[in-house]
């Protein structure tokens, strides 16, 4: 445990660097930004219809336009095939509400 706690330590000091700008991170990971009113806006639908048609919650889409809750990953490539392809987005939620 030594070792580990030894390990923590020097992580705990390199973090404290880097929040003091003393020191760069190793790695930097990027948000991904997806534009949800932009796609909404393009398939010409109000929040709460895009909401039902592609079986999100109208809350939901309101918070991520108003940038108070960003997507997870999934919900962000499920934005992205809707953007891209929304009938076919459409055409699996009817099969699976087997409509």
């Amino acid at each position: 445990m030594a070792k580990l706690g030894s390990r923590l330590v020097q992580s705990a000091r390199e973090a404290h660097a880097i929040a003091r700008g003393d020191a760069a991170p190793a790695r930097v990971f990027a948000a991904e930004e997806i534009d949800v009113a932009a796609i909404r806006k393009r398939l010409n639908l109000s929040q709460d219809r895009f909401a039902k048609r592609f079986g999100l919650s109208p809350a939901t889409v309101r918070d991520w336009e108003q940038k108070r809750r960003r997507p997870d990953r999934i919900a962000t490539n499920l934005l992205r095939v809707i953007d891209h392809a929304p009938e076919t987005v459409e055409r699996a939620l009817a099969a699976e509400q087997g409509t």
